[in-house]
């Protein structure tokens, strides 16, 4: 009896010890991980705050896709309402279900963007419109540090991931609550903008009698 007595201490001793330094290390890549969130939180602010000067130039130049701008700017209140929502995780921070709800916001949001870009097509005059190329130059910038914040978020999601599922840091993960970290993908289709027909996207206005 005193053996198994023993025995059963040093197991627990041990799983202590291992879920121990298992949670430093759990701890360490997850300050990694919200850095880099918060990078990324910062761009897709920056890009909010960017949109509406590009259609606002746009319908300077006499655009009136109605439906497009309305699109627009719902899918960026969504984007904003999933960033600023009150955190529900851990230390202040968004929990991984808020940060797929940002993700998911996001995704929507590009694709609006696509539908505002590609009015270029059916209106000639944005092309020679110095404001909307203006802010066309600062979105593309954007862009592409929103893509280098992603990647720099996945990767260190993956390396957080990857350690808490690892034995014996996942004992760790289970008595401390380390959830699994949502990496950003992006929709693909966000990236193509779609074919615009003018005659079409309109809303239809008002008739009188």
């Amino acid at each position: 009896m005193n053996k198994r007595r023993m025995l059963l201490l040093a197991l627990v001793g041990l799983l202590l010890v291992s879920s121990g330094c298992g949670y430093n290390k759990l701890q360490s890549k997850q300050q990694i991980v919200r850095a880099r969130w918060a990078d990324i939180e910062v761009q897709l602010q920056q890009r909010a705050d960017l949109i509406p000067n590009l259609f606002e130039a746009a319908k300077a130049a006499g655009v009136q896709e109605q439906q497009v701008f309305g699109d627009i700017a719902k899918a960026r209140d969504g984007l904003l309402n999933a960033t600023k929502a009150q955190p529900q995780g851990d230390n202040g921070d968004k929990s991984p279900e808020q940060k797929q709800a940002v993700i998911d916001a996001n995704n929507s949001f590009g694709g609006t963007i696509g539908r505002l870009l590609s009015l270029t097509e059916n209106y000639p005059q944005l092309s020679s419109s110095k404001s909307f190329q203006m802010f066309q130059d600062s979105l593309e910038g954007m862009e592409h540090r929103i893509a280098t914040a992603r990647k720099d978020y996945n990767d260190a999601v993956l390396d957080y991931n990857s350690t808490r599922g690892s034995f014996p840091t996942i004992i760790s993960a289970k008595i401390y609550g380390f959830k699994e970290e949502p990496l950003f993908k992006a929709d693909p289709s966000a990236a193509q903008a779609p074919k615009i027909n003018a005659d079409t996207v309109r809303k239809p206005e008002a008739t009188t009698k």
